[in-house]
């Protein structure tokens, strides 16, 4: 297995194989009765230690000190982990091992399992992690107990390797308590460390097959749960779950799988969703008599319920929507592709906007993230880069400020103002201003007073940005001497929420 696959179950037997090898294998094979049945790729795994060096020498033997008595007691010989992996491999079980040692990682290369997994107490065991990041095989680590900064350096370790890993969100309390469970850990990890694959190691009360599906829904994509087959000999513990209760477990997963659907994309367009909620729209009806050529205002039209049959919705209008009319439209007729044409300039006027960001960045002029932006395409967005320029406002009171943004190349058309007299500084760029049609070149650093009734025009082959200060802007005190600027109504876009 060269990559972690999506969706993973792991099953992990640990010592639950009780020392016996034939009863490994039965938990085994009761196991693959039950994954059969389920579309998800599913592994099995075991746990390696080299008891003969894991173990203090000191403290072989030592019946009295619970995990050494449960080492010792469950051990089992390299020929009976052949015989369990082998059954594994039958029964189409993905192959894992947890190593708490590296002779361990030796014996999982030796036997070409297809992942290792890293044990929570072993999460920044570093002498481990060196030995693992030589394997060829992906990794999952579990991260009960680590510290936030021990989790970013492991996954440092990780990615600076180039190493196909997970990690999963665990809790080290066997069993947990449902309150003890914070699932919502998943979300954490999931938004702190975006592009890993984030999982579930799960130790509670194995008869919950609700936990499963939340921690689907918070996006986990792998699942670890303990598991083994109760017999007379040996009874389950209070964390290991049965092949009735994986059954239950996976069944459970399937369901929360089927509910959750497609996250990774946008659902393509359902026709009839979107049919049904069209004719839920209002229709675009003309207010008055609209002549053909006419481009369409907001004041020509009303929105009414029910819509017709293909006509234009109150959805179809927004700032970027260009309406002209091909033919001549009556009052309370509906404005459809048969009397009107629209075009939709939204990729236009944000190409411009990006444009704008990347001028300003590089110019290291700062801007107030809460100024309004103002494009003027004095003879329309198509001939924006020749005649046109951008003013972020950042106040209007009594006295007014603005930075005025001409791209490299961009001339501004002359105008006057009758009532506001204006002063620009320019603070990146050469600009060429022309008063009264005498031009002068501005620099960096250059102030200019600029009187009301004075035409004023200006261009830039650098591009530039120019502070202006000036008293309060009326919208009404501009006048261009090209009268086909001044009859173009839709010379202007205002962006409030322009900013990276």
């Amino acid at each position: 297995m060269s990559k972690l696959p999506e969706n993973l179950f792991i099953l992990e037997m640990a010592n639950n194989h009780m020392g016996n090898v034939d009863h490994g294998i039965e938990v085994i094979r009761a196991f693959g009765d039950v994954c059969r049945n389920y579309p998800f790729p599913v592994a099995f795994k075991l746990q390696y230690r080299d008891l003969d060096t894991f173990i203090h020498p000191s403290m072989q033997g030592r019946d009295d000190i619970k995990y050494i008595k449960r080492f010792s007691e469950t051990r089992l010989q390299r020929d009976d982990f052949d015989r369990l992996v082998e059954e594994m491999k039958s029964e189409g079980f993905i192959t894992m091992s947890t190593p708490f040692d590296e002779p361990s990682v030796d014996l999982i290369e030796s036997q070409n399992l297809d992942c290792i997994k890293i044990a929570s107490c072993s999460f920044n065991d570093w002498p481990l992690l060196e030995r693992v990041v030589l394997s060829d095989q992906p990794v999952i680590l579990s991260t009960a107990g680590a510290k936030l900064e021990d989790i970013d350096k492991v996954i440092s370790f990780m990615q600076h390797r180039q190493k196909d890993f997970a990690i999963l969100h665990c809790v080290g309390e066997y069993p947990t308590p449902d309150e003890k469970l914070h699932l919502s850990q998943i979300d954490y990890l999931r938004h702190r460390y975006p592009g890993v694959r984030i999982g579930f190691s799960t130790h509670e009360n194995p008869e919950n097959t609700d936990i499963v599906k939340l921690a689907i829904a918070k996006g986990a994509s792998i699942f670890e749960k303990h598991v083994g087959l109760p017999t007379a000999q040996y009874p389950l513990n209070a964390y290991s779950a049965s092949p009735a209760q994986v059954d239950g477990w996976l069944a459970a997963a399937r369901y929360a799988l089927l509910l959750c659907g497609e996250g990774a994309t946008r659902l393509p367009v359902n026709q009839q969703e979107a049919d049904s909620l069209r004719s839920l729209r209002r229709g675009m009806f003309a207010r008055r008599k609209i002549i053909a050529g006419e481009e369409i205002e907001q004041k020509d039209i009303y929105f009414a319920f029910p819509p017709e049959e293909g006509q234009f919705t109150a959805n179809d209008m927004s700032k970027y929507a260009r309406f002209t009319t091909v033919s001549d439209i009556e009052p309370d007729v509906a404005v459809s592709p048969a009397n009107a044409s629209l075009v939709d300039t939204r990729s236009q006027v944000w190409d411009i906007v990006s444009k704008v960001r990347t001028f300003l960045r590089n110019s290291s002029v700062v801007v107030p993230g809460s100024a309004d932006l103002e494009i003027s395409h004095h003879y329309g967005l198509d001939r924006f880069d020749e005649a046109g320029l951008t003013m972020v406002t950042v106040v209007n009171r009594d006295y007014c400020k603005k930075l005025l943004v001409t791209l490299p190349g961009q001339y501004h058309p002359e105008q006057y103002h009758e009532q506001k007299e204006e002063t620009f500084h320019v603070l990146h760029g050469e600009v060429e201003l022309i008063l009264d049609g005498v031009g002068r070149v501005l620099h960096p650093g250059d102030v200019l007073t600029v009187e009301p009734g004075v035409r004023h025009a200006f261009r830039s082959s650098t591009g530039s940005v120019i502070e202006e200060i000036s008293t309060t802007h009326f919208k009404q005190d501009s006048f261009y001497t090209d009268s086909a600027i001044m009859e173009n109504k839709q010379r202007k876009t205002l962006l409030t929420y322009w900013m990276e």
